[in-house]
C-alpha cells in the first residue's frame, strides 16, 4: 500500500521506517527542508537505537523516501497519516492543535480518489470530527475517511514496540477505512498483535486514559516510597510484593525522582483540560500531576540534606535525558534537580551518554564532561538521574578518589546500600534506609 507520512518528528519517522520495512511505499513529509536534506544524507535527527539502520535498508530498499511536497505523496496515498507535534498550549495546558488543523487542509487540496486520513498525532478526543471538517470544508468532493490511530511508542524501544504492540487501536466506524487500516497493519497478524477497532472519539481516549494510568503508577509509588523512607521499609520490594500481583503487575512501579519526557507531562495536563471542558473532574490525575511536580523540585532539597547543605559545593550530575536510550530533554527530571542546585549555591557538572547537546539548549549554565570520572573529579556529591546502563557498573574505588567527598544519591536505586557503604560511600537512595558506612 502506499502510505504519506505527515510529520518527521518521534512518531512520524519511526512508524514511517517501520510501515516501510512492512513492505509499504511510505513517504515521509515535513515543512522543514533541512531536515528532509538531512534524512535523504542519512542523518537521523533523533536519537532511537536501530532507527538509523531502519531508515537506511528502506531508503535502499526505495520503500521509504522524503519531502517537502506533500502534494504528489497525498495523491497517490491510500492512507494519510498525521504525526505532526501536538505541544502543551502556552498558558492554559490544553494540547496545541495548530499543526493538525494545518496538515488537515494541506491533505484535503491534494486527495485525489478514495483516502483515509489518519490521526496518529496525540489528540484531545474530537479533533478527529473537527479535521474532518475541515477536510470536506476545503474540498468537500473528497472522499475521505477520518480515522484515530494512536500510537503507544515507548522512547528508547519504539521499533520493537511498533512490531511487536500490545494491541493497536483503530477509530473509525466506516468499513471502508476499516479494511484500509486492516491491510496497512496485516504484517503484524504473524505476531498476532490484537487489532482493535472501535469509535473514533473513543480511540482519541484510550490514548489519554493509559498515558494518565501509567503516570499514575509511577507518582503511586513514588509515595510509597518516601513513606517506605521513614517507616525503615525497603520500596523495590514492596513494589516486587505488589507488582506480584497479575492484577497490579510490576511495570511502571520503579520509585524516582518523577516522570517527565514528551508525553505523560503533556498528556496528562490535556486529558485534565479535556475533562474541565466537559464539566468533568479527574481528580485523581490532577494530584498526580501536582504530586510529581513537587517531587521534582523537591530532590536539590534532598541532595542537600544528604550533604549538609550546598553552597560552594561541587555536585556531579550523571544522567540528563528523562530516561535512558533517547536524546529527549523534554521535561526531563534533571532540569528542575540542576535548576535547584545551582539555586542552592552549588556548582554543577554533568555528563549523559547521548543527551548532552540536547541539555545544553536547557541547562546553558553548567559545565559538562565527557565521561562520569571526569564528572565526578573533585565533587562533593554526585546524583544518579537517569538510569543509563553505562551507570549501573561504575568502578566505585575509583570513582570515591576521584570526588572530593564520597557522597552519593541514587535518585534510581541503581546499587545497593550496603555495597555502597562497604566500598566508604554515604549513600542516599530512594525509598531506602540508608545502609551505615563501613
Amino acid at each position: 500500500m502506499r502510505i504519506a507520512m505527515i510529520g518527521t518528528g518521534y512518531v512520524g519517522l519511526v512508524s514511517g521506517a517501520c510501515f516501510a520495512d512492512f513492505g509499504h511505499q511510505v513517504t515521509c513529509v515535513d515543512k522543514d527542508a533541512g531536515k528532509i536534506e538531512a534524512l535523504r544524507r542519512g542523518e537521523i535527527p533523533i536519537f532511537e537505537p536501530g532507527l538509523d539502520a531502519l531508515v537506511a535498508s528502506n531508503v535502499k530498499a526505495k520503500r521509504l523516501d522524503f519531502t517537502t511536497d506533500l502534494t504528489v505523496p497525498v495523491a497517490e496515498a491510500d492512507a494519510v497519516f498525521i504525526a505532526v507535534g501536538t505541544p502543551s498550549r502556552r498558558g492554559d495546558g490544553h494540547a496545541d492543535l495548530t499543526y493538525v488543523y494545518s496538515a488537515a487542509r494541506e491533505i484535503a487540496a491534494a486527495i485525489s480518489g478514495f483516502t483515509v486520513v489518519v490521526t496518529k498525532s496525540t489528540v484531545p478526543v474530537g479533533t478527529g470530527d473537527e479535521v474532518e471538517r475541515l477536510i470536506r470544508e476545503t474540498n468537500p468532493s473528497a472522499d475521505v475517511v477520518v480515522a484515530s490511530n494512536p500510537e503507544f511508542l515507548r522512547e528508547g524501544a519504539a521499533i520493537r514496540d511498533f512490531k511487536f504492540p500490545d494491541r493497536i487501536v483503530v477509530g473509525t466506524d466506516d468499513e471502508r477505512g476499516r479494511k484500509v487500516l486492516g491491510d496497512v497493519y496485516r504484517p503484524l497478524s504473524l505476531n498476532q498483535a490484537p487489532l482493535m477497532f472501535t469509535a473514533r472519539r473513543t480511540a482519541e481516549l484510550i490514548k489519554y486514559a493509559a498515558n494518565a494510568f501509567l503516570a499514575t503508577k509511577i507518582t503511586f509509588i513514588n509515595e510509597i516510597a518516601d513513606l517506605s523512607e521513614k517507616v525503615g521499609a525497603d520500596v523495590q520490594q514492596v513494589a516486587r510484593g505488589i507488582g506480584l500481583d497479575n492484577r497490579i503487575g510490576s511495570k511502571f512501579l520503579h520509585a524516582g525522582p518523577g516522570f517527565g519526557g514528551s508525553c505523560f507531562p503533556k498528556d496528562t495536563r490535556a486529558l485534565v483540560k479535556i475533562a474541565q471542558d466537559h464539566d468533568v473532574q479527574l481528580r485523581i490525575v490532577e494530584a498526580v500531576l501536582g504530586v510529581n511536580d513537587i517531587r521534582k523540585r523537591a530532590m536539590a532539597r534532598k541532595v542537600s540534606n544528604a550533604t549538609g547543605g550546598l553552597r560552594g559545593k561541587t555536585v556531579a550530575v550523571l544522567g540528563l535525558t528523562f530516561k535512558p536510550d533517547t536524546d529527549d530533554m523534554r521535561e526531563a527530571p534533571s532540569i528542575p534537580l540542576v535548576t535547584g542546585l545551582l539555586d542552592m549555591g552549588a556548582k554543577v557538572r554533568a555528563h549523559d551518554p547521548v543527551g548532552m547537546e540536547q541539555a545544553k539548549k536547557e541547562l546553558p549554565e553548567i559545565e559538562y564532561c565527557t565521561d562520569p570520572y571526569e564528572c565526578a573529579r573533585g565533587a562533593d556529591a554526585l546524583v544518579i538521574v537517569t538510569e543509563w546502563v553505562q551507570f549501573r557498573a561504575l568502578d566505585l574505588e575509583r570513582l570515591r578518589n576521584e570526588m572530593a567527598q564520597p557522597v552519593v544519591v541514587d535518585l534510581r536505586n541503581i546499587y545497593r546500600p550496603e555495597d555502597m557503604a562497604a566500598q566508604g560511600f554515604t549513600y542516599e537512595s530512594v525509598g531506602r534506609a540508608p545502609e551505615p558506612k563501613v
